[in-house]
């Protein structure tokens, strides 16, 4: 049986920096009441407090709900007090000007340098440097466009490979190449939650955008958790749905999307009371 739903973010629940709808904000408060949550992705702890908690229903469990940012290189979990940070895997000063100088290099090398950016196309996460081609605050049809095959990251991500063997390179997102010291990231953040939680990867289920070689997903079925490809937050929802309906009782499945659906789609038993 399945104890933990792990998830990526971007693409996944919610699109590139953007806030998880409400139809997401239901099935994600749902499904915490029949399983354990975890999210794990590139963006920093910042993110995940404005795309997805603070769009939480307040009274969500949140205690079933484990919070991975920086491709696991750092963990979250709530306490009675709140949110408090587990560990982080920080680079050191001189890693961090290594990479962001080989960053720079790549992109120059590769030939897909933006001509337009929309904010700071660097940015240093602590435990994690992410290159955001079009900037950190790109419009989202001007992100999806740029590059929906990942070719142009492959190629700054095989140039890097090669200037900064000693990082993990990963490709992320709708534009971003995320690195990380060598052996953390997604895979490293499972194995954090099977030693935290006391839950075997087998009982784990992973559902994320980029699972193929070299997307930033793909070290979460490598670790071996069964691993769903979803295309985007849509196809998330219709996944949650199967889930919940396998792991629960129905309760909380037929209050939590129920009572979204509209008047005169509610079932003829729920609509006369």
């Amino acid at each position: 049986m399945k104890k933990l739903i792990a998830f990526d973010l971007d693409g996944t629940l919610a699109a590139s920096k953007a806030a998880i709808d409400k139809d997401m904000s239901v099935r994600l408060a749902s499904l915490l009441t029949v399983a354990k949550v975890a999210i794990i992705s590139g963006g920093d702890w910042p993110q995940f407090e404005k795309q997805v908690i603070s769009h939480l229903p307040k009274d969500s469990k949140f205690k079933n709900l484990s919070i991975l940012p920086t491709c696991g290189t750092k963990f979250y979990q709530y306490k009675k007090s709140g949110w408090k940070q587990l560990y982080a895997e920080n680079f050191t000063g001189k890693e961090k000007d290594k990479i962001i100088d080989s960053l720079n290099k790549a992109v120059d090398e590769s030939g897909y340098k933006a001509k337009k950016v929309w904010g700071e196309t660097i940015e240093d996460r602590g435990s994690q440097v992410t290159y955001s081609a079009l900037g950190q605050q790109a419009p989202l049809d001007e992100k999806v466009k740029w590059d929906p095959d990942f070719a142009k990251r492959d190629k700054i991500k095989k140039l890097l490979e090669k200037m900064i063997p000693e990082f993990a390179v990963n490709l992320g997102g709708a534009t971003s190449v995320d690195i990380t010291k060598k052996g953390i990231d997604k895979k490293y953040g499972i194995h954090k939650l099977r030693d935290v939680l006391d839950i075997k990867i087998k009982e784990m289920i992973f559902i994320g955008d980029a699972i193929f070689p070299g997307g930033n997903d793909y070290p979460a079925k490598e670790a071996g958790t069964f691993a769903i490809r979803v295309s985007d937050p849509n196809e998330t929802k219709r996944v949650i749905e199967g889930i919940i309906a396998c792991l629960d009782d129905k309760e909380h499945y037929k209050k939590g999307f129920e009572d979204s659906l509209p008047d005169d789609k509610k079932p003829n038993e729920r609509k006369s009371k």
